[in-house]
Parts: structure tokens; C-alpha cells; sequence
């Protein structure tokens, strides 16, 4: 259930007003729309390069993106381990394991911020369900006897891929990945969404439609990327603090938290469910009360110190953009971006793409 406001205290009114506009989630939403975009251009480039190998090498043809990976994270998960277990950088998919560490890496420093501001998938849901709060003019939120079980489904299927994955050795992932299966990873995983069956069909179609009604309902109780990354997060120095002083306990930070956590009663957010969205900071109405902020210099922090520590969302996009940019680069750099095999073997492997399974199922 939503969290009731309080009375405003009397000698609080006087702070409910801003100096300024909050401008986090217009700049969110730009982070968002322009990662989509990103996301969109290398699909189609991803899939004009596969279309002129199913076509027996004719038509246009178009460089391999490298940046398509990143829609592999159990192939980057096994390469980081690889890299753990051999201390060599993988030739299979390498640029899965780097887009793999810069997320995880935007975890430990800004929170979940890479699941609210980047990931696709947790952009579409997000618009899912402020659709259908629009349609419904409601959205449902489990009782928190169901919730809090179902939360724990991602993590369950986090602890699967991680003991498995993490069960293997070195030369066991370096065989995977040199499988058929292993080397169009990528290949697969587009034609299992071109060439869904009746089931995935249902199962896709109900995940929409929970989506509509739950908010983030794939992230909030299915993802095992997203709770690998709330794990990160527990590490980052930044966290939505807020300053008690200047509360007004109006819990409208409470309300607009799309994963429920109750903001109104922490002094900081530490759950790992949060992933600085600022939803809550852009809802509340007092000037420094809410903050994604270092931890103050002192227990009673007044309004300047929280100033000074706050990270603004410009500087929350500026993080991102970095380490984003900042692995590609050093994976350019250093010739461990690009998965380099000969034309001929694509075009073996890609025009048979179907006879590849799974090597678990051979």
C-alpha cells in the first residue's frame, strides 16, 4: 500500500518550495531515448550483416558490430571469468565481458543507475507501465507478504548462472565458446526473437501485460542482470540521502518510488532494489531534503553540506557516459573488442545458424 502522508510540521512549511526546477528525469529521459537509439542502430547493423551471409554472401554488407554483445550477458559473465580463471582477455565475444564490467562498474559507483538510465529493457518496461497507469489510472502493488518472495526470483536465478558458469573452468569455457553454438551466440539470440515460437509468443505477450499493471514488473522480480547489479550497488558511496532537517514528511518520495521502497523513513537508501532513478527527488517539494548524495561530513548535516556532496543528473549521465565510453575505448585500444573470425566461417556458421544447438543438448 502507498505510504499515507504526514502533517506537515508547522515551523516546516516554510521550506516546501524549490530554488529551482528538478530537471533529473527530463535528463534521464534524454540518457534513455538516446541509449535506445544506440540499441537500434546497432540491431539493424547487426542484422544487415547476418542477412548478407543467410544470403549466400550478396547484397550489402556491413561490419560486424561488436557492440551487439552486450545483449549477451551470460557470454559476458563467462568471459569475465574466463579472465579470472586464465588471466587472458577472451577471443570469443569480447566485447560482451567489457560492456559486462562497465555496467557493473556504473553499479558500484552510481547504484543501480544503469537498469533506470540505461538498459533498454528496463527503459521499455518504465514506459509499460506509465502507459497503463494512464489506461488503468492505478498501478497494482502486491501486498508485501507476496512481493518481497517474489523479489527473491531474480537472485535465484542469479545463483543459478553464477554456479554454473562459476563451476567451470577455464579450458571449459574457452571449449564453450569455440562450440558452434558458442561462436554466434549473438546469431542465436536475434533468431530466437525473428523466429519465436507459439510459447515464447505467450509468455512474451504476458510479461507485456504484467508490465502494464506492475511497475517494472521483468525488473523488479525476473532479472538476474539487474540483481547482480543491485548487489554492485550495495559498494557505491552514492545513495539517496536525505536530510532530516528540511523533511517535511510529506512522503511524496514514498509514492513516486517505482520499487516501493519507503524513502519517507530512511535517512539513506541502501535497499537493492534502488536504482537511482531520482523519481523520489524530482516528487519531493523541499529544497535539500532529498539528495543523490556522498555521505554528509557530519550526523546533522545542514542544507550547504548536502549542496556540496549532492551529485547533480548531469553529473549522473556524465559517470555513465564515461565508463561507458571509457571500456570501449580501452578495448579498442588494446584489440579486444572485435570478435575476429574469417568470412568463410561465418558464412558456414551463420547459413546453418539452425543445426547449432546448445552443447547441454547435444
Amino acid at each position: 500500500m502507498p505510504t499515507q502522508p504526514e502533517a506537515v510540521h508547522p515551523e516546516k512549511k516554510n521550506l516546501v518550495r524549490r530554488l529551482a526546477p528538478d530537471r533529473s528525469q527530463r535528463i534521464r529521459q534524454i540518457v534513455q531515448f538516446s541509449f535506445a537509439v544506440l540499441n537500434l542502430w546497432l540491431g539493424l547493423q547487426f542484422f544487415l550483416w547476418v542477412r548478407y551471409f543467410e544470403r549466400g554472401g550478396t547484397g550489402l554488407y556491413v561490419s560486424r558490430p561488436a557492440g551487439a554483445e552486450g545483449w549477451l550477458p551470460i557470454a559476458g559473465l563467462m568471459n569475465f571469468k574466463y579472465l579470472l580463471a586464465t588471466g587472458s582477455v577472451p577471443a570469443i565475444h569480447p566485447a560482451a565481458m567489457f560492456l559486462f564490467m562497465a555496467f557493473v562498474a556504473m553499479s558500484l559507483l552510481a547504484k543501480k543507475a544503469f537498469c533506470s538510465w540505461l538498459c533498454p529493457i528496463g527503459t521499455f518496461s518504465e514506459y509499460l507501465w506509465k502507459l497503463g497507469r494512464k489506461i488503468f489510472h492505478r498501478s497494482l502493488r502486491p501486498p508485501r507478504w507476496l512481493d518481497i518472495p517474489l523479489r527473491g526470483l531474480k537472485y535465484l536465478l542469479l545463483a543459478f548462472f553464477v554456479f554454473i558458469i562459476g563451476s567451470m573452468s577455464g579450458a571449459a569455457l574457452e571449449e564453450f565458446m569455440h562450440t558452434p553454438y558458442g561462436l554466434i551466440a549473438d546469431v542465436k539470440m536475434m533468431n530466437f526473437f525473428r523466429n519465436m515460437s507459439g510459447t515464447a509468443v505467450i509468455v512474451i505477450a504476458a510479461l507485456i501485460l504484467l508490465s502494464l499493471v506492475v511497475e517494472n514488473f521483468w525488473c523488479r522480480y525476473l532479472c538476474p542482470y539487474g540483481a547482480l547489479m543491485g548487489l554492485a550497488s550495495l559498494l557505491s558511496p552514492l545513495k539517496i540521502r536525505c536530510n532530516r532537517e528540511t523533511c517535511i514528511d510529506c512522503a511524496r518520495c514514498a509514492r513516486a518510488c517505482p520499487a516501493s521502497l519507503p524513502v519517507d523513513h530512511l535517512v539513506q537508501v541502501r535497499s537493492v532494489e534502488c536504482t537511482a532513478c531520482m523519481a523520489c527527488i524530482a516528487a519531493c517539494p523541499t529544497q535539500y531534503a532529498l539528495q543523490f548524495a556522498l555521505a554528509p561530513s557530519r550526523p546533522s548535516a545542514t542544507p550547504q553540506p548536502w549542496f556540496r556532496r549532492a551529485v547533480s543528473p548531469l553529473a549522473v549521465a556524465g559517470v555513465l557516459t564515461c565508463i561507458f565510453f571509457g571500456f570501449i575505448l580501452y578495448a579498442r585500444c588494446t584489440s579486444h573488442w572485435q570478435t575476429t573470425l574469417p568470412r568463410a566461417v561465418y558464412m558456414d556458421l551463420i547459413s546453418n545458424a539452425n543445426q547449432a544447438s546448445h552443447p547441454s543438448l547435444e
